[in-house]
């Protein structure tokens, strides 16, 4: 036919056949490549997985090629090199103090740590106030129980100061640097901040007194002790040259003074002042005489805190059956380093010496709040004013379970609050039991829950005795309020691996390690001749 009619309902369309003239022209090859649904052909069409691009970052003189192509990074650039994003590979910086003070990106410069064991806090915390002391902020480690700082800490020439049974003591009636300083502000016409400085030392040798009792007795003590031993204190102060320790305490409830008495209402019946002090001279006794806490705390301060450098209180010597003990210890550290932040804060503001700022690990938080009924508003009342007096902190357990493992309902929400107050949660690998505890303090997607519980796992079995890390060793998520996390493969250099480095925590095992592959020595019995 030579034509080809095509009707329909409403037009009629002609098609006319290929020419002669049409079939001999060359037809222009097409170029190979894909279309605007993809690759044609049998299996084509448009891709559905969208693999992630890799992000670079480099100065101007180095990408100045790529401009204007180049785009912002999604990871924060201001802060300490933690390691590099998991999933696009960008630099990843972070500390509390610099998001706080330099990129504004939280409003307190605290930060909380959350992760099983063996998968890499300490080894942040590390990278962080090893980062921050080359910007001029003082690393204050106050209570280390591994000793897993001790070796960062002498490489930036800090001070280290151990303590424990026979090693070190800690006068917790030492008021530190807090006399020296409240002088030296009268010198120099400061009187009120001077009475500021001795009104604080007073406060924490007190709030400290109180601690050592509640762990002693698990149990608070009551408000006609505190009353007590607050005016105890005071007579103390007056009556006493030098620096009192607990037994110079002990020694002026005894002595029933007219002001103690009056405080005890006694009613002129000294018998009557006997029943009431009985159990707090008891309970003394037991602290200056040893009992469960030792002589740690009632003889005078073997090694005082310096101002100007890193500090860690090494307490590695105290065994980890010893809960009770530790804990008292966390608690002394931690008054006694607030304490000498505040005196330096003091001097500061009178321009008497240049204003520092400081890094205050907490470390083992869970271990200071199961100590007894209470403890959870000692802990709250010291760290509760960091960003108002320069401090940066970072406070650091296991679970949320192991901050709600406490008896009563009012002191499991102030230990929740630890994590809604702090600027950025940091978490590490976590059970999934912990999510709906997790989720009730901040806000976590379904992928980033699942992240979470993936990175908990065990490593894989490897019969041939090789070193196999866990899967979530070294990665964490970065959490600022509701925001997407930010997860992130730690990475570190050859000063923080290896046999002499900082993060080497293992160095007695590394002789028993040897032992094992040296081939063992050939027995001879005695019958046997060469």
């Amino acid at each position: 036919m030579a034509r080809i009619r095509l009707l329909t309902a409403k037009t009629s369309k002609t098609v006319k056949p290929a020419t002669t003239s049409d079939t001999m022209a060359p037809r222009q090859a097409r170029e190979a490549g894909p279309g605007a649904r993809g690759w044609p052909g049998r299996g084509g069409g448009m891709a559905r997985l969208v693999p992630s691009v890799k992000e670079c970052r480099g100065t101007t003189v180095q990408v100045c090629g790529l401009w204007p192509f180049s785009s912002g990074a999604s990871s924060p650039m201001i802060g300490v090199p933690l390691g590099r994003h998991e999933e696009t590979q960008a630099t990843v910086c972070c500390d509390p103090i610099s998001w706080f003070q330099r990129a504004r990106l939280i409003s307190n410069p605290s930060a909380f740590i959350l992760g099983k064991p063996g998968l890499g806090k300490s080894t942040v915390v590390r990278r962080m106030f090893i980062g921050l002391s080359a910007q001029g902020v003082h690393p204050l480690i106050l209570g280390d129980l591994k000793g897993e700082h001790v070796k960062a800490v002498r490489a930036l020439g800090g001070q280290v100061i151990r303590l424990g049974r026979g090693v070190g003591y800690l006068n917790i009636l030492d008021p530190g640097q807090a006399v020296e300083a409240a002088q030296l502000l009268e010198d120099h016409g400061y009187f009120e901040d001077a009475a500021r400085v001795r009104a604080d030392a007073h406060g924490r040798r007190l709030a400290m007194v109180v601690s050592l009792i509640t762990i002693s007795r698990n149990n608070p003590p009551s408000d006609q002790e505190q009353t007590i031993l607050d005016r105890a204190l005071r007579i103390l102060d007056d009556r006493f040259e030098g620096v009192p320790v607990l037994k110079d305490l002990l020694e002026v409830i005894v002595s029933a003074p007219e002001e103690l008495r009056e405080v005890a209402l006694d009613r002129g019946d000294l018998a009557v002042y006997q029943q009431e002090t009985r159990a707090l001279e008891a309970t003394l006794l037991g602290l200056t005489g040893g009992g469960k806490l030792g002589e740690i705390f009632s003889r005078h301060t073997s090694e005082p805190m310096y101002r100007d450098r890193a500090v860690v209180f090494d307490v590695s010597s105290i065994d980890e059956t010893e809960t009770d003990l530790q804990a008292a210890v966390l608690l002394a550290c931690w008054s006694y380093g607030f304490g000498t932040v505040n005196v330096a804060n003091a001097l500061a503001d009178a321009g008497l010496e240049p204003r520092r700022n400081y890094f205050v690990v907490l470390d083992e938080l869970w271990r200071a709040l199961r100590a007894g009924k209470g403890m959870v508003d000692r802990v709250d009342a010291l760290t509760r004013l960091n960003r108002s007096v320069g401090v940066g902190q970072i406070m650091i357990s296991h679970t949320m379970s192991d901050l709600l493992a406490l008896p009563a309902e009012e002191d499991r929400m102030k230990a929740r609050g630890f994590v809604e107050r702090s600027g950025m949660v940091i978490c590490g690998g976590l059970p999934a039991s912990e999510m709906p505890q997790l989720t009730s303090a901040i806000p976590l997607s379904r992928q980033e829950q699942q992240k979470l519980i993936g990175w908990q796992d065990p490593p894989a079995w490897d019969s041939r005795g090789a070193d196999v890390e866990p899967p979530g060793r070294g990665k964490f998520l970065i959490k600022v309020g509701g925001r997407p996390g930010i997860p992130v493969q730690v990475s570190l250099t050859s000063l923080e691996t290896g046999p002499e480095g900082v993060n080497d925590t293992n160095t007695k095992w590394i002789t028993s390690q040897e032992m094992l592959l040296q081939p063992a020595p050939a027995v001879i019995d005695e019958g046997d001749t060469a």
